[in-house]
């Protein structure tokens, strides 16, 4: 049954939407801090409280799980494994945080901040 089994689509195809998320996902493990359009940022955050959840686990597998999720950047891996997850081996859950902006100029989206806690 696929009951509650419903994913952010973003208006784009499987492939691009993967590519879209582990962007995203990278620079937020890159710069702590990303400014995005709120549904964008909905759609990444769980993608990113899961990556952060297998560095806490911090073997091999995990290591090797995040470098598929990251499209094979090692730069950001080692980043997450090394300095992001040990700072919430006592937190349980709850990594990121959406701060609305408003909106943007241009088109008037809903803009949105992404940070870790």
């Amino acid at each position: 049954m696929r009951h509650q089994k419903n994913r952010h689509k973003l208006g784009r195809d499987s492939a691009h939407r993967k590519a879209l998320l582990a962007n995203l996902s990278k620079e937020l493990i890159e710069h702590e801090r990303i400014e995005t359009t709120v549904a964008k940022a909905k759609a990444v955050k769980p993608e990113v409280e899961k990556l952060i959840t297998l560095a806490r686990r911090g073997d091999l597998h995990a290591r090797r799980q995040a470098l598929s999720a990251l499209g094979q950047d090692k730069f950001a891996v080692y980043k997450l494994f090394e300095e992001i997850a040990p700072r919430y081996t006592e937190r349980p859950g709850g990594y990121t945080r959406i701060m609305k902006l408003g909106p943007r100029k241009s088109d008037a989206t809903e803009m949105a901040l992404l940070e870790l806690v």
